[in-house]
């Protein structure tokens, strides 16, 4: 139903391009009416504006908590223009249509994402009048404008030029539909910061709230999805102060896929692991390689070595910046990645990868910052959708290390192998289960993932990793649940294995290394990727 805009509340924390929309709509006749920073902002610009508490006959008190929250505001806003009472009781009550609402909120989510915000900071950006007039102006989109972000100020400005100072139904209703994703993604967000402020109060009952709501911004559309037929867009969630593919620099090459990010992403949380110059080779989700060492480069040729046929199309994670030598590495012979993700890119290094034919166009190249273990939050969770439904889980972020093994065979893992059966569990949590990774020193050698039995994927990891088996260390994420898979490793020369226990059989898998003389350790603790 247009109708002309005669009156506009404009109340905005974000004020960007606020002068300029606002003399425009002043200057096509529109009443303005305002608040606070807003309406100061308005009056040193010269524009003619009405103080929202001198048009309600109410002040603007408790340092600005109650301003806007007034029948003549939002009477002004909710009435049904085709509904004779609701006429009638306007006229009566001496309460003016408001036609155009332009509020944004106040900015909790930037406000928490900051080191070190307090708790009282935090409660105190928590809007309550400007959701109440998105919502009222929302819901009463018939004959009400809603804008929240400024990027659409010039296409409604354009609109009620070309439509004689009216709206579009379609456009009320699209601006509707944003605001209300507005609203839906601010209380989201306080509700998620509330829950991991407070919720180890609540573990008496449940370590997980009853409600849990998710909600982000759109932040790319996507080509595609995993597949051509499949539509994709990605979407940020506020509030993360964790170094991620999210808050990731795109620095260079095509567009990013879904199945780019996807790998970015369990790249990277492969890297958090260490501290230490590491590079981690992915492919479909799963390291195919990775290593650590004194240097970057070093590492990266290590980590290729682990399974150069697959490494070819893979991302890349480096706890490093990027330097000349790795660059010059990749570039050579028929080598090529889709992305890399790091925290940086010396300028050699970015000039080489960014100008050679074949890379400079195509290869992604990601600068994340600095990260490390200490990074990562402890108080996030993992969400997995599923029809219906979703799930809600801890991240698993322990490594069990030497310190946690167990010595459960009659031969006793040296020193050196100790160290290296630590490398190689951390690598297993994060390959797909069943996981199997043969290693020596820091390098991965061979991995199996994926496979429906664990003895399949250890003939995987072993096929892989090739003559380098014999006297290499083997972890896996699961118990074995049978001998087999033990046996088969030791065939192929496995010298040590961790594993974290817990089958009815484990008797019989130390038995078969004890066989042998082979070590092995319990880590005790399972790291299943599904």
């Amino acid at each position: 139903m247009a109708q002309r805009i005669q009156r506009a509340l404009l109340s905005v924390s974000d004020k960007s391009g606020l002068e300029g929309f606002a003399r425009t709509l002043s200057q096509m006749g529109v009443e303005l009416l305002s608040t606070g920073g807003t309406y100061r902002v308005l009056t040193e610009a010269g524009i003619g504006v009405t103080e929202v508490s001198s048009y309600t006959g109410f002040p603007e008190m408790m340092d600005g908590r109650v301003k806007t929250l007034h029948p003549k505001i939002h009477g002004g806003i909710l009435a049904l223009r085709d509904d004779a009472g609701h006429r009638a009781a306007m006229e009566a009550q001496g309460i003016k249509p408001i036609d155009l609402v332009v509020v944004n909120l106040y900015p909790f989510e930037e406000t928490v994402a900051k080191e070190g915000v307090s708790r009282a900071d935090a409660i105190e950006q928590i809007d309550i009048g400007g959701p109440s007039m998105v919502r009222s102006a929302a819901k009463n989109h018939r004959f009400v404008g809603i804008v929240t972000d400024p990027a659409d100020y010039g296409r409604v400005l354009d609109e009620l030029q070309r439509c004689e100072g009216a709206l579009s139904d379609e456009l009320r209703a699209e601006l509707a539909f944003k605001a209300f994703g507005l609203t839906a993604r601010y209380d989201a967000a306080i509700s998620r910061w509330l829950f991991e402020q407070d919720g180890a109060r609540h573990a008496e009952t449940s370590a997980f709230p009853s409600t849990f709501s998710l909600a982000g911004t759109k932040a790319l559309d996507l080509r595609y999805g995993e597949n051509p037929h499949q539509g994709a867009a990605f979407y940020r969630v506020s509030g993360s102060r964790e170094p991620s593919v999210a808050t990731a620099e795109v620095l260079n090459g095509k567009a990013l896929s879904y199945n780019n990010l996807v790998d970015l992403d369990a790249a990277l949380a492969l890297a958090k692991e260490f501290d230490e110059p590491f590079v981690c080779v992915l492919k479909h989700t799963n390291p195919c390689g990775a290593a650590a060492a004194e240097s970057v480069a070093t590492a990266l040729e290590e980590a290729w070595s682990g399974d150069p046929i697959s490494a070819f199309g893979s991302v890349l994670a480096f706890t490093r910046p990027v330097d000349l030598a790795s660059a010059t590495f990749l570039v050579e012979g028929n080598r090529f990645v889709e992305a890399i993700i790091a925290p940086g890119f010396d300028e050699e290094a970015f000039e080489l990868l960014t100008r050679k034919p074949k890379w400079g166009k195509s290869v992604r190249l990601l600068d994340v910052g600095e990260f490390g273990p200490a990074c990562r939050e402890r108080r996030d969770v993992e969400v997995k959708k599923l029809i219906g439904g979703f799930l809600l889980q801890d991240r698993d972020l322990s490594a069990e290390g030497a310190g946690e093994f167990r010595q459960v065979t009659q031969a006793a893992p040296s020193e050196e192998q100790l160290a290296e059966l630590t490398f190689a569990n951390k690598i297993a949590k994060h390959v797909k289960s069943n996981a199997i990774v043969l290693s020596g020193g820091t390098t991965v050698y061979g991995v199996g993932a994926g496979q429906m039995s664990r003895v399949d994927s250890v003939r995987l990891a072993c096929a892989k990793a090739g003559e380098r088996a014999r006297g290499a260390v083997l972890a896996s994420d699961a118990f074995f649940p049978f001998p087999d898979g033990v046996e088969v490793a030791i065939e192929h020369g496995v010298a040590a294995l961790v594993e974290p226990g817990g089958s009815v059989r484990d008797e019989e898998v130390i038995a078969a290394c004890d066989a042998q003389g082979v070590p092995m350790v319990f880590s005790g603790a399972r790291h299943f990727r599904h």
